[in-house]
């Protein structure tokens, strides 16, 4: 998920960058020291702004460089366990697909894709299940979950993330709709059926027996 985090940092200006223009500087080289880098071992800088001094910088013996306090606004992105998901198949492999989410991709293992067997053709990059023909190229849409995570802190982008599509509500998102299509239209059946009268919900009255007929005159203790 992302979130904004206001954070405070130092920044590293080299002899060569000293001058007039230095909050522009100080930008430029805040964003390639923190952007792409993990926080705290699981939480991603994807963008910062607004990049400020704090005070005057200090100078380090032996370092013609300026080291500078600074604050600035990070977007964050914290991956999590259980996490529902929705990115782009990008990639795949003998083993499965690659799935982009956010700024990080996430592996769909061939035996989490679907309740199917599937047969991978890697060469024109596409998967199908054998029984139910589904099937998913590189650019279509899926929603996933996580269930494995261990995040790289030399290469965020190189991080092992494992994803499955094999629970309710998830898949390809045309898979997700056609779904939601049929249970409306059971649903609909169902109402429809409720609504149609029965024919024997008004049972016609019953014709009394020539016995029952008989029964108010013998009351009457007289026969004409």
């Amino acid at each position: 998920m992302y979130y904004l985090d206001h954070r405070r940092d130092v920044v590293r200006i080299p002899p060569e960058r000293l001058g007039p223009q230095l909050d522009t500087v100080l930008t430029e080289l805040a964003q390639q020291q923190f952007e792409g880098k993990l926080v705290e071992g699981q939480n991603l800088t994807v963008m910062i702004r607004g990049v400020g001094a704090i005070g005057e910088g200090h100078i380090i013996h032996g370092d013609g460089g300026v080291y500078q306090e600074v604050e600035y606004e990070a977007l964050m992105f914290r991956p999590e366990i259980q996490e529902v998901v929705e990115g782009a198949i990008v990639e795949i492999r003998k083993f499965g697909a690659f799935v982009r989410f956010g700024p990080l991709d996430g592996l769909l293992h061939v035996s989490q894709i679907m309740d199917d067997r599937v047969n991978i053709d890697e060469h024109n990059q596409r998967l199908v299940g054998v029984e139910s023909k589904r099937d998913l190229k590189v650019g279509y849409k899926v929603r996933g979950r996580i269930v494995s995570l261990s995040l790289s802190e030399i290469s965020p982008r190189d991080s092992r993330i494992g994803l499955t599509m094999r629970q309710p509500g998830l898949g390809r998102l045309e898979w997700i709709q056609d779904a939601h299509k049929k249970v409306e239209e059971k649903g609909g059946r169902k109402g429809a059926k409720k609504d149609t009268p029965s024919k024997s919900a008004a049972p016609a009255a019953a014709k009394p027996t020539a016995a029952a007929a008989a029964k108010p005159a013998a009351a009457g203790g007289k026969v004409a």
